[in-house]
């Protein structure tokens, strides 16, 4: 089992059967159908593309992968899918991955280094993620942690987490509770409910809190009591092989 393995299943596991998950491309979408292919059947996928109640067979390459719209329960305009579904709190979670993320769950996919108009590194940018971010009835993070992703301080926020902490968003008029968790490929962090600062809670199998530490750009807060992630299992891996299979199997 590899490092990706405890983190995709762990954040499978995170989702909770019926309900209704608004779902990027890339890591948060394989746990989102691994998820859908063991505990959560009727757990409802809805893509920025429009597609709501999608059934892949494959795991999608981007938004627009025919399969999504093929077995969607429905197929509606983008505009509909914001100003109908998320804007009004329709949509119970959001699943966000990130390419920088700080203590208080602030994301970017925009830029690195330099500032915005000449940074080091331009990113895909956006998307819909600073909606799902602040419209969803709560969001789950899933990201590999090392010291380059996980900073004392975002490059930019694209997407707001706990801002600079307690208060934030309610200044800001947020209605969602913003991130509960982070998933990592060494643990999972949950925000403290006093500070809202990101706090480890649990370590997969074989990890130890030096490590997460060392992976940290800030002084990492560790639980009064640290849980152990349970490995993944038998029929989860397999699900989880299958998936990663086809998906190989349709890019060629």
């Amino acid at each position: 089992m590899t490092p990706d393995d405890f983190m995709t299943v762990a954040a499978a596991r995170a989702l909770r059967d019926g309900v209704t998950l608004f779902v990027g491309i890339g890591l948060p979408s394989t746990a989102a159908n691994l998820a859908r292919r063991t505990h959560a059947p009727n757990m409802v996928l809805i893509y920025e593309s429009g597609c709501i109640g999608s059934k892949p067979s494959t795991l999608p390459l981007s938004i627009g992968d025919g399969e999504l719209a093929v077995t969607a329960d429905s197929v509606v305009s983008v505009p509909e899918i914001f100003n109908y579904w998320l804007q009004p709190g329709r949509i119970e979670v959001g699943f966000l991955g990130a390419a920088q993320i700080d203590r208080y769950a602030n994301i970017n996919t925009t830029v690195i280094g330099g500032d915005y108009d000449k940074p080091k590194v331009r990113l895909p940018g956006a998307g819909g993620a600073p909606e799902i971010a602040s419209l969803c009835g709560e969001v789950i993070v899933i990201v590999r942690q090392n010291a380059r992703t996980f900073r004392e301080k975002v490059d930019f926020v694209t997407s707001v987490g706990y801002g600079s902490g307690p208060g934030s968003r309610e200044k800001l008029g947020l209605p969602g509770r913003g991130p509960i968790k982070v998933i990592t490929d060494l643990g999972v962090l949950e925000p403290d409910p006093e500070t809202c600062e990101l706090t480890m809670t649990q370590l997969h199998e074989g990890v130890d809190i030096e490590q997460a530490r060392e992976a940290t750009g800030w002084e990492l807060k560790v639980a009064d009591e640290l849980a152990t992630t349970d490995p993944p299992s038998d029929e989860e891996l397999a699900a989880l092989r299958d998936l990663l299979d086809t998906q190989k199997a349709a890019a060629a």
